[in-house]
């Protein structure tokens, strides 16, 4: 048996996954997806405060916790951010890291960085009248549609799940300056349908950080993938149980 821990992205809670979870509870591993601190049954807790270290927090608790230990750490989007940085904490427990059509940073870095595109969104953020809520990005004509779900069903059952985002999560730098970092593997899954102007996906190096040859696959749908091809990212996480 294995753990999954799997982590949402912006603007989303871990209601996301609800169609990925029975699919590998049932090949008999744990799975956990949590909402982060602002979204889903945290949702009450969001303000200006939030930010990527308190998402880092909400996961190493987590983990620390329930005394997780040979974690699949999976991180879709934003939080490809978040768990990097909780693998630089807590490394010992981690047996992958996942990066699902994820930022990838480097130590040091914010979301600006690695996706310099959500600087505009900082922009519009601290000039609102709020000065800190980020909404979800708009549905966009199809095959983009709303993070990439197109179904209008499941747009609307999306609507239902999407927070404003803080933007301290897209200011915040990432922590990978523990060198145990580096021994853990990684696998990369790409979405590659309707993906937006000004989103781009860094380049993977063909060798991890630990020496392995560089793992990436992809799916042929839209960013949120466990949404649209819950069944088939199922099998791709089952396959590093």
């Amino acid at each position: 048996m294995s753990t999954y821990l799997l982590v949402h992205g912006a603007w989303h809670s871990g209601e996301c996954w609800e169609r990925v979870v029975p699919l590998l509870a049932s090949a008999g591993h744990r799975v956990l997806a949590p909402s982060l601190t602002g979204y889903g049954d945290q949702a009450h807790l969001l303000g200006p405060e939030v930010g990527l270290d308190t998402h880092v927090d909400d996961i190493v608790r987590l983990i620390v916790g329930e005394d997780l230990t040979e974690v699949v750490l999976v991180g879709h989007s934003y939080a490809g951010l978040v768990i990097s940085s909780v693998a630089n904490q807590v490394p010992e427990r981690i047996a992958h890291l996942v990066y699902l059509d994820a930022m990838v940073p480097e130590d040091g870095e914010s979301a600006v960085d690695v996706q310099p595109m959500t600087q505009a969104l900082i922009d519009l953020a601290v000039t609102s009248d709020s000065g800190w809520r980020i909404p979800p990005l708009p549905e966009l004509p199809p095959p983009s549609g709303l993070f990439g779900v197109t179904d209008p069903a499941d747009v609307a059952w999306l609507r239902t799940i999407l927070s404003d985002q803080p933007v301290r999560c897209l200011q915040q730098p990432v922590r990978l300056d523990n060198p145990a970092v580096a021994a853990v593997p990684r696998t990369h899954i790409h979405c590659t349908v309707g993906v937006p102007d000004g989103i781009t996906h860094r380049p993977v190096p063909p060798i991890q950080p630990n020496g392995s040859p560089a793992q990436v696959w992809e799916l042929p749908t839209g960013h949120d993938c466990m949404i649209t091809m819950p069944v088939e990212l199922a099998a791709l996480l089952l396959k590093l149980g």
